[in-house]
């Protein structure tokens, strides 16, 4: 009896782990297929686009285009990545549209240089991959919200390279304070065959080189408890930014043909009036810029208006990019005025944005270490604890949850601020 009572769960464990091998791979490799085209796609509109400044007058037509593909696939009411998020904490699924949909309406977004960036599309279609998987093989509905997870991970992945992140990040997102660890070996599994694929496609994965790094010492950590306190107030007005403008859109524009219309509108206004497209598109050549210490010290507040206009109404592809052009910009300007590397204050501005948006500490130190490497971890570890607990309960996606209370040993199970 006693043996039969150990072979059984280690047989299951066997079970699982060869049926999410199989699974996983198919996923990741389907993944990594779709994320490398998405991206050289998304690519090629960004370069077309920044040698043809014109692109951003085609900004209301292709508004229109984008409603026109909701409307006639019966998705105007697709919340996007928050469907995804509800896809794994509750029975909605993800419909099949949602893949095509979100990958040819974020082109067309980067065509004509609406502010928004890649991951978003990458949730979305990792999501729309796996639960169709799912369906495919027959998975219950459990296991249907690990495929759907193994999705996120492998698309995230073969978009920036950051496996890890990718794997932990659709595990975290979900759920504050609890992590769905039966999700473990099949996202990370699909991460790494999606980031490996789409290398292979040609896509390089996102890395960053930090110029000028104190030592750590009392100063030193002094100064990013500083920065992450200011970063924290920064994370949490851009999410206000965010969700009131989509309010204010709606409130206002009732019709979404003419709602996209007037963002375009406010968009090509704002980019004339600038004088600059260095707030369209996605912000990678800002956040480069940035790490090189030669920024604009309002680059910050103007990319985070120039996204809300443009997310706001209906124009798509995802915050995570802008939010982390957000952080770099904004340390950046930071370093310059405290007199630290601005190289260096941009890097940790990343990640305390990334954290402060997300609300995913564990993801985010992983992100910081795959794209920046291990040198500045004991730097990380402070600011991202400190954005961590002081951006309260805003974030990104409505639909994530908060189990767990940041400032008490209680669960409180609660939403997040909109």
């Amino acid at each position: 009896m006693g043996l039969y009572q150990l072979r059984k769960p280690f047989e299951q464990n066997v079970h699982y782990f060869l049926k999410w091998i199989i699974i996983s791979c198919m996923i990741g490799c389907v993944g990594g297929v779709i994320g490398g085209c998405f991206a050289k796609c998304v690519i090629w509109a960004t370069a077309f686009r920044q040698g043809h400044n014109w692109t951003l007058y085609f900004m209301p037509i292709a508004g229109l285009v984008i409603v026109g593909l909701y409307h006639a696939f019966h998705e105007e009411k697709n919340k996007g990545t928050n469907m995804v998020i509800e896809a794994i904490s509750s029975d909605k699924e993800v419909s099949f549209a949602t893949g095509p949909l979100i990958f040819v309406s974020t082109i067309l977004t980067h065509f004509v240089g609406g502010s928004s960036g890649r991951e978003g599309a990458a949730l979305q279609l990792g999501g729309s991959i796996g639960n169709f998987a799912g369906h495919l093989i027959r998975l219950d509905d459990k296991d249907r919200k690990i495929a759907v997870m193994c999705g996120m991970s492998a698309v995230f992945g073969a978009l920036f390279g950051t496996p890890v992140a990718a794997g932990i990040f659709s595990m975290e997102v979900v759920r504050v304070g609890v992590m769905y660890y039966a999700a473990l070996v099949p996202c990370l599994f699909a991460a790494f065959l999606g980031a490996g694929i789409s290398s292979m496609i040609g896509i390089e994965a996102e890395s960053y080189q930090i110029v000028g790094m104190p030592n750590f010492d009392l100063l030193g950590a002094a100064y990013v408890v500083l920065l992450g306190i200011m970063c924290a107030f920064v994370s949490i007005g851009f999410c206000m930014m965010l969700h009131q403008s989509e309010r204010m859109y709606r409130k206002r524009f009732e019709n979404p043909y003419i709602r996209i219309l007037a963002a375009s509108g406010i968009f090509i206004a704002l980019t004339l009036l600038s004088g600059t497209q260095d707030y369209n598109g996605g912000g990678l050549q800002l956040i480069e810029e940035a790490m090189e210490g030669h920024v604009r010290y309002e680059a910050f507040l103007m990319k985070a208006l120039f996204t809300a206009v443009a997310l706001g109404a209906g124009f798509k592809g995802g915050e995570i990019v802008p939010t982390l052009c957000i952080g770099s910009t904004f340390g950046c300007m930071v370093g310059h005025v405290m007199g630290i590397s601005p190289s260096f204050s941009a890097a940790c501005g990343m990640v305390a944005l990334f954290v402060g948006v997300t609300n995913c500490p564990i993801s985010t130190m992983i992100i910081a270490l795959e794209l920046f490497g291990g040198h500045g971890l004991w730097f990380f570890a402070i600011i991202i604890s400190v954005t961590f607990t002081l951006s309260g309960y805003y974030g990104l996606y409505s639909s994530q949850k908060f189990a767990y209370s940041k400032t008490k040993n209680e669960f409180i199970d609660r939403s997040s601020n909109k």
